[in-house]
């Protein structure tokens, strides 16, 4: 049946036959369906990918967060020191899901910021099959649990298409979230194609990473019990360790006091245990420090004391982490199924993250509006609510400064693809029956793209030449399974291009040329350099292994020849015309633009920017049709949530509105005549002030055509309300946009909600004759 594996899903008519009247008369055997199986002895495949991990941050590669799994795995198995992703979150999943490079299947930056272009586009042709379609044609059961974000957002609606989901992409079963981020305590979760709320509050106990870990134990054991003999495929991808750092309360505490020494010196004790370990040569070097990140004698006392408390968090955050790994494996020893599944734990799908500023912060949302955060508001909280950070109110993120030491012993950090920091991620192999060798180190150079082709070939399965007809464009990835049991074989990946928000390298047979060109912390809406007056630097990685001596003075010809090579594969890929912009919710080429406006129902919701108007930047108009009275309460409409966003509703008989500014203040409207008994229609009126991003706005509350609430909104979020949250109608899901509800439970409408509009634009603002009649019709 070999043959048959080339063009999946697999398909056979039945040969002719004869058939009797009466079965009973049925001599001659009737043809049954033939099924694909998957090859004898095919393994199990489980595939952990944490975020937002720098290479030096687990213990497991020498850094101080303590990942006791991954190194039980690790010395019963194999650490891979050269293993590099794409520096980005979307691109790094679509290389590991394709085997091809994140531009040529469409996915060059996140979603969220998808602009189109060929290489941008956010849409995986049909001819860059998954792994999960290729396994699954082969007959593998498939998982997903954790972080997609690989489904453009303007497709995250009831009406899809749902091709481009999970289950749309070859899995048989999902549950995790859509999008970049999620809180840990209030996610927007998804269950195959429909969204669901999470079985349990923050207050009953509920943490996603823990959710996740009981999801992937639960399904890995019914594929078991149903279908003795059937491999599977398990795609467990957490939202930790990516912002928002939060942490059950019992977690909190583990690393008091043992970050005090700064970044500066824990690369240092990184380095020695990393040569301890073997994961680094002994002549390593460490890499120059990163420009623009103050060193750590560089900031003041009272940002030490802060950036130390939120490091101390991230590490627990990290340790929680690998503890719900070690839920999995652990369930997987226990069922006799550990020793022939092969285990791919990826510590990272990028470098740490620098997105929390200098300084750090309580609210990552603050970064993407191009706000800086106050240290004295962090340390605040710190002194007015011991134990609280890392709960449900904050949204953390640690400073730069202790990214750049997690991406120990490197330069640069996530976002930028030109340094190691950006793209070396450790790699822990696990397979008992199928790796004899055991705590050992390879060095073979490896990308993310190469996951595909290796555990195809574990599987025993060949690269199909067609899927659902398509055929399939070749794979730009090469196996590493040669190097499984043979310490010093020669790589076999030798040239990769790397491209991110301008920030740009090539490898090819040890040399890396790079060029830095935009760091994470550039001023979110500042004009950025043209990409010819970037500087190009040269590394010989064979001897350098840290990209710690620039020889591009020295040698102009070479560089110029690995320059030359990287245009060549940016032009293959479609890299070109390289865009360093990082804008949410914009809109150009093939990518359609979100509505300027919308009618939705009494029960739409968890609505992401694409699909409602965009009313960040603009005045606006919400209208909502609702029955109620003065024992009625909740929300009539909200969109983002706590830490940045807005919400329409009723509050003790009164129509208000509340705004949150990234959780650092909130501001609230209030109707001074009560709400009576019947039929009504609400307006918010948002006169924006104009004259640029992030102005404040004049808000008018208008109740059955008559103004009764007037109120001002000094400043307003430029960018984003949340990467998490979403609009809904009848309740605030999620984190609440404000306090001022008293309660976390979305605080659902008790009235009848008919329909709201949201509408976009200074005309808006201005009634229609139609609803200027309609007004008066209510008001008789």
């Amino acid at each position: 049946m070999t043959d048959t594996r080339t063009h999946l899903p697999f398909h056979q008519d039945r040969p002719a036959f004869k058939a009797e009247l009466d079965a009973r008369d049925q001599v001659a055997p009737l043809p049954l369906p033939e099924r694909l199986h998957a090859p004898e002895g095919a393994p199990n495949v489980l595939v952990v990918l944490l975020d937002d991990m720098g290479f030096g941050a687990p213990s497991v590669f020498g850094g101080p967060c303590r990942t006791p799994v991954a190194e039980e795995l690790a010395e019963d198995g194999l650490r891979y020191t050269r293993f590099h992703t794409t520096a980005l979150c979307s691109p790094t999943r679509a290389a590991l899901m394709t085997g091809r490079n994140h531009h040529a299947v469409g996915v060059g930056t996140v979603m969220e910021i998808s602009t189109g272009a060929p290489g941008y586009d956010g849409q995986r042709p049909r001819s860059a099959g998954t792994l999960a379609q290729i396994l699954r044609g082969n007959g593998y059961s498939t998982g997903a649990f954790g972080k997609w974000h690989q489904t453009p957002p303007w497709e995250q609606t009831a009406a899809g298409p749902f091709d481009r989901w999970p289950t749309g992409e070859g899995f048989d079963s999902f549950y995790g979230f859509l999008g970049g981020e999620a809180s840990q305590f209030e996610p927007t979760l998804v269950d195959g194609t429909t969204f669901v709320d999470p079985p349990r509050t923050a207050a009953e106990g509920y943490h996603l990473s823990e959710d996740l870990a009981d999801r992937a134990i639960a399904w890995t054991g019914d594929v078991r019990r149903h279908a003795p003999d059937k491999p599977w495929l398990c795609y467990l991808a957490f939202g930790a360790t990516h912002a928002p750092f939060q942490v059950p309360e019992s977690w909190r505490d583990r690393y008091r006091g043992e970050f005090t020494h700064g970044w500066d010196r824990q690369r240092e004790i990184t380095l020695e245990r990393q040569k301890q370990l073997g994961v680094v040569p002994p002549d390593a070097e460490l890499a120059p420090w990163t420009p623009g990140v103050p060193r750590w004698d560089e900031v003041s006392d009272l940002e030490r004391e802060t950036g130390q408390q939120l490091m101390e968090l991230y590490a627990a955050f990290a340790e929680h982490t690998d503890a719900q790994v070690g839920r999995v494996v652990e369930a997987l020893r226990e069922r006799g199924e550990l020793d022939n599944t092969i285990v791919l734990y990826i510590l990272g799908d990028n470098g740490a993250s620098a997105e929390g500023g200098d300084a750090g912060t309580l609210n990552e949302g603050l970064h993407f509006n191009g706000i800086d955060e106050d240290p004295e508001r962090i340390a605040r909280f710190i002194e007015e609510r011991p134990g609280e950070l890392g709960g449900p109110d904050t949204y953390a993120h640690y400073p730069a400064g202790w990214a750049v030491a997690m991406d120990t012993p490197y330069q640069w950090t996530k976002q930028v693809a030109s340094h190691y920091g950006g793209t070396r991620n450790g790699l822990v192999v696990h397979w008992p029956r199928g790796i004899r060798a055991r705590g050992e180190v390879r060095h073979q150079w490896h990308h993310v793209n190469d996951v595909l082709p290796t555990l195809l070939e574990v599987a025993g399965v060949p690269v199909p030449e067609t899927i659902d007809g398509v055929e399939q464009a070749p794979l730009d990835g090469v196996s590493f399974a040669y190097s499984f049991d043979a310490p010093e074989a020669a790589e076999r990946h030798t040239t990769q291009y790397f491209e991110m928000f301008g920030n740009r390298g090539i490898y090819h047979e040890g040399w890396t040329a790079v060029a830095a060109h935009k760091a994470p912390w550039h001023p979110r809406f500042a004009q950025t350099p043209r990409f010819e007056d970037d500087r190009w630097e040269l590394y010989d990685t064979t001897t350098d292994w840290t990209q710690a001596r620039d020889l591009a003075a020295e040698q102009p010809e070479r560089l110029a020849e690995l320059q030359a090579l990287f245009l060549a594969e940016a032009r293959r890929n479609h890299v070109l015309p390289m865009d360093d912009k990082l804008v949410f919710a914009r809109s150009a080429g093939s990518r359609p633009a979100p509505p300027e406006s919308i009618v939705l129902g009494p029960t739409s919701g968890r609505l992401r920017d694409d699909a409602v108007p965009i009313v960040r930047n603009a005045s606006h108009l919400v209208r909502a049709s609702f029955t109620g009275g003065p024992s009625t309460h909740g929300v009539l409409v909200a969109q983002g949530g706590y830490f940045g966003g807005w919400s329409l509703y009723v509050k003790d008989g009164a129509l208000t509105w509340a705004y949150s500014y990234a959780a650092v203040d909130w501001t609230h409207v209030r109707a001074t005549v009560a709400l009576t008994e019947g039929e009504h229609v609400a307006e918010l009126r948002f006169a924006y002030d104009g004259g640029g991003l992030g102005k404040g706005a004049d808000i008018t509350l208008v109740l059955d055509g008559a103004e009764v609430g007037h109120g001002r909104l000094e400043r307003s979020l430029p960018g984003m309300f949340s990467m998490d949250q979403t609009l809904d109608v009848g309740i605030d899901r999620g984190t609440p946009v404000t306090d001022d509800y008293g309660t976390r439970d979305g605080y659902r409408f008790t009235g009848r909600i008919e329909w709201v509009e949201i509408a976009t634009g200074a005309d808006a603002l201005t009634p229609s004759v139609e609803q200027q009649v309609e007004a008066v019709l209510v008001a008789q």
